[in-house]
């Protein structure tokens, strides 16, 4: 069952408005209410991407980061594809 991309856009960014909101009514580091509105945020980020390409064979190219990665390093661009796009 495919999600009309309209529907998951609004869904996503009514996560984005809950984030923002938990966000600047934060009671501290680990908030349970900000670390919530921040995993609603990417489920709906992964649902709007996935029924973008469903209905257009398009996605946003953003992604949502892994708690294991290492901010600290960049990633290597290697293919001169890639450099096509960064520029």
């Amino acid at each position: 069952m495919s999600i009309d991309p309209r529907v998951a856009l609004e869904a996503f960014t009514a996560a984005l408005e809950e984030h923002l909101a938990a966000a600047s009514a934060r009671r501290g580091p680990g908030d349970p209410a900000v670390e919530a509105a921040f995993f609603s945020v990417a489920d709906a980020f992964e649902v709007y991407d996935d029924s973008l390409y469903e209905a257009y064979g398009e996605v946003t190219g953003l992604g949502v980061l892994d708690e294991d990665s290492d901010d600290d390093e960049d990633e290597d661009v290697d293919d001169e594809e890639d450099l096509e796009i960064l520029q």
